[in-house]
């Protein structure tokens, strides 16, 4: 191996022992590992296992290995937007270098979409990007993408669908990645007030491409906060930010239920937004103001709040408070310790909660418009799903 240039003839691959030639596969780049799907037969079907896969995504990495995907768009025209990707990695001093060129993302181009989006994951490495309308499942790292079908349940007659919240996860029992979306059936009463008649669960199975009703659900759901960074996926369970508690979704069992959020109201005058990161492995609440510019300086604060023990109200420990930072809206946790949030002049900024120091970079979308995954690189299959189903392509 030298200048960066890795070879292994096909030959050599087939004599050499396959736990030494993994070893050898599971410390090269991304790049390196799809090169050999082309020019070696014999490295292509072991990349392709899921063996192989499997190990390469639980494979032991740094914070170095960390790469982040940022979602931002711009106005083109009126209520007509142009929405991009941007792949970034991180250098020295917490500098971000792109990685690919910036990537056209064609479903959200209105105004609805790029407020109201939710960017999810990663979950075994896949993303999701979602909104009221289109579902568009992807890798970053193999660049493989798949729009899901849409929902074959369509609103009853003289009835509008609200869609409440949307979720994606992996449901470890039947071994497939699903996409769970709640949905309010509405209907004008006779006085032309907006009546709530019905609530619609739907669940979609990737590996069958198939949607189907969850009939249940008996139980009235809490109102959800349809905020960015407002939901997540954490040890096989959907969490999304509602009124006064968390609304949890089983993946495997498909039942709901919530969890109490720690009382903030002693600090905010006004309730504040929330949201939901992983700091340190663990569940993190983050509770920032829901007015901007504050009117009291005092209240002009964030507060980081993570549950050491999992579903425990009574393990909620305040870990940080932070004055004066310009959010409008938090994306991510980078680095175990950098805060990733969009400011309210647009940019995207870090926070060194260690360090207590910010950063600006030269990387600017609309308002509220930004989202952003951290993820590394993995070999993570797409399910095809059915023939008649939208196939896994090349962006």
């Amino acid at each position: 191996m030298s200048n960066g240039h890795y070879k292994m003839p096909d030959g050599l691959a087939k004599k050499m022992p396959e736990d030494v030639v993994i070893c050898i596969l599971l410390r090269l780049p991304m790049k390196s590992l799809l090169r050999f799907n082309c020019v070696s037969k014999t490295c292509h079907i072991l990349l392709q296992s899921s063996t192989f896969i499997n190990l390469h995504l639980n494979r032991a990495t740094t914070v170095t290995d960390e790469f982040i995907l940022l979602k931002r768009s711009f106005k083109e025209d009126i209520n007509q937007y142009k929405t991009i990707f941007s792949f970034l990695s991180g250098g020295g001093d917490n500098y971000l270098n792109p990685i690919f060129p910036d990537l056209n993302v064609p479903y959200m181009t209105d105004t609805r979409s790029i407020i109201f989006d939710q960017l999810i994951g990663p979950c075994n490495g896949l993303i999701a990007l979602m909104d009221n309308v289109n579902t568009v499942i992807f890798n970053p790292s193999t660049r493989n993408i798949r729009l899901l079908l849409s929902s074959p349940f369509d609103r009853p007659k003289g009835f509008h669908r609200y869609i409440r919240c949307l979720g994606f996860g992996f449901d470890s029992v039947v071994n497939d990645y699903k996409v769970i979306r709640i949905s309010e059936f509405l209907k004008d009463d006779r006085y032309g007030y907006i009546q709530v008649e019905e609530e619609n669960v739907e669940i979609y199975e990737l590996g069958i491409d198939c949607w189907r009703e969850l009939d249940h659900v008996d139980q009235q759901l809490p109102v959800i906060h349809w905020l960015p960074c407002s939901q997540i996926f954490y040890k096989g369970i959907f969490h999304w930010i509602a009124h006064t508690v968390i609304l949890c979704f089983d993946m495997s069992t498909e039942i709901f239920y919530t969890m109490r959020m720690p009382d903030t109201s002693h600090n905010f005058r006004i309730e504040p937004h929330r949201s939901l990161v992983i700091l340190n492995e663990s569940l993190t609440l983050i509770c920032y103001p829901s007015v901007v510019p504050v009117i009291d300086p005092t209240e002009d604060l964030i507060e980081i709040w993570i549950m050491k023990d999992y579903d425990v109200y009574e393990s909620w420990i305040k870990k940080y408070t932070i004055r004066g930072l310009p959010i409008k809206i938090p994306l991510a946790v980078w680095k175990h310790n950098l805060l990733l949030f969009q400011s309210r002049t647009g940019f995207l900024m870090t926070y060194d909660i260690n360090a207590d120091d910010v950063k600006e970079f030269n990387l600017q979308g609309c308002c509220k418009s930004m989202r952003a995954i951290v993820y590394k690189a993995n070999l993570t299959k797409i399910p095809r799903g059915s023939e008649n189903g939208e196939q896994v392509q090349k962006f």
